[in-house]
């Protein structure tokens, strides 16, 4: 059986933070807190996490070259809008196609986030429009599931919203409401 390795700092400290913001169980005390041997005299904000690459950024450094920095104050990225309810129906009854479809069943929200934004860039690079993004638990078991109400949130950020116009539950033959039609935001500069 191998060894468990030891935290790090970094992780330690970040594991003391989650943990202050859970609950005790009912009928349990909170454990005693350890000293913290390389604790900084004053506990301060992390540093805020770097702003994700672009995909230019990324094909750039892919091909060992620099991108341009984008301007500050360039404008957000643009709003969503609902997949219209005809085009929604010809996509359920097959009259346009799902050009590509994945399937985040049994991943964490995590690893689904990081998996969905590599796809959904792969398919903007290629010029798909209409994609299926299949997250599970639709309404069954009484269990909404947890990238399925995620899925609508990460499509807010603006990671997201630079690649998606759009998105619905899907009909019934496509998942149900256990998967989304996405409508892929073309690339800038493409017509």
């Amino acid at each position: 059986m191998r060894k468990r390795r030891a935290l790090t700092g970094e992780e330690k400290r970040l594991w003391r933070a989650i943990a202050l913001t859970a609950k005790p169980m009912r009928g349990r005390a909170l454990p005693e807190a350890e000293p913290e041997p390389d604790a900084p005299a004053a506990m301060t904000a992390p540093p805020p996490a770097p702003a994700p690459a672009s995909p230019a950024a990324l094909r750039a450094l892919l091909a060992g070259t620099t991108a341009s920095a984008p301007a500050r104050g360039s404008a957000s990225p643009p709003a969503l809008h609902p997949i219209e309810r005809p085009v929604r129906r010809k996509i359920g009854r097959g009259r346009i196609p799902l050009e590509d479809r994945i399937d985040l069943h049994g991943q964490t929200e995590a690893s689904a986030h990081g998996t969905l934004l590599f796809f959904l860039r792969r398919a903007q690079a290629n010029g798909l429009r209409i994609v299926l993004v299949i997250t599970g638990r639709g309404a069954s078991l009484g269990s909404t599931g947890s990238l399925k109400r995620a899925l609508p949130h990460w499509f807010a950020t603006a990671d997201f919203r630079s690649l998606v116009s759009g998105f619905e539950p899907a009909e019934r033959g496509h998942g149900g409401e256990g998967a989304f039609y996405v409508r892929v935001r073309k690339r800038p500069g493409t017509p």
